[in-house]
């Protein structure tokens, strides 16, 4: 199945979801409306399969409520109960700049069209699935935050051979931002459920330690993941 374009019966099928489910995640704010091509008519995408899949991992797995699951996919910390606001706010504002808070460089559309390998088509797309953020219209449109180290990635990525010719697309990134979001949300989690009790003159500098140990967890693992997917492949082609 192409899951880069799914119907609405396709993306219950991907998701074990009922129609009404989705809908009723749509009608909620967690989870954005699909390309819609006519009344009743409208295309999903992988964005879309692995948002439903992290609300059903919160639901069933961390048995969160939809308002908190919501505040967590967004970043919006207002529906959570006001003493883990506090906390969140308290530490937030011991943390470095550098990390608490995304490098202001905003971008013209237009000049991260001439800077980087990705159309003004792409950028809307990207725009679209959340991968980077915009405002303005017409010629002052621009992309906020961090987007130029997203961008310089990409064009890494099309470099290294990942191109349109062979089919990549920036849909691609998607279960990457899908991913990213379901870690923060299980740190979030534990941070509230085992930490909360220390203050947060303390919490802080332990986030601060904590970060570079979470990104070389990940690489470990996804770098074993791959290393196992490739033996398994000269396992079966010496069994040939």
């Amino acid at each position: 199945m192409n899951t880069n374009r799914l119907r609405m019966k396709d993306l219950c099928a991907e998701t074990g979801l009922s129609r009404q489910a989705i809908h009723f995640y749509i009608q909620a704010g967690l989870l954005p409306e699909g390309d819609k091509t006519g009344k009743n008519m409208a295309w999903y995408g992988p964005a879309h399969v692995e948002r439903l899949r992290l609300i059903r991992r919160l639901q069933e797995e961390r048995l969160l409520p939809l308002k908190t699951i919501r505040a967590l996919l967004d970043g919006d910390t207002s529906e959570l109960p006001e003493a883990q606001r506090n906390l969140l706010a308290e530490v937030s504002s011991q943390l470095p700049a550098t990390f608490a808070d995304a490098p202001a460089r905003d971008l013209l559309v237009a000049d991260a069209v001439a800077r980087y390998d990705v159309t003004a088509e792409e950028l809307e797309r990207m725009i679209e699935l959340e991968l980077v953020t915009a405002r303005g219209a017409g010629a002052a449109r621009e992309l906020t935050g961090d987007a130029a180290r997203l961008l310089d990635l990409w064009t890494q990525f099309r470099a290294a051979g990942f191109s349109r010719e062979h089919g990549f697309i920036v849909d691609d990134l998607a279960p990457f931002l899908a991913a990213a979001r379901d870690l923060v949300a299980h740190e979030t989690q534990l941070l509230l459920a085992r930490l909360s009790h220390l203050p947060p003159g303390e919490l802080a500098p332990m986030i601060e330690r904590a970060l570079p140990l979470v990104h070389g967890t990940v690489v470990h693992f996804h770098t074993a993941a791959i290393r196992a997917v490739f033996d398994a492949g000269r396992k079966n082609r010496n069994q040939e």
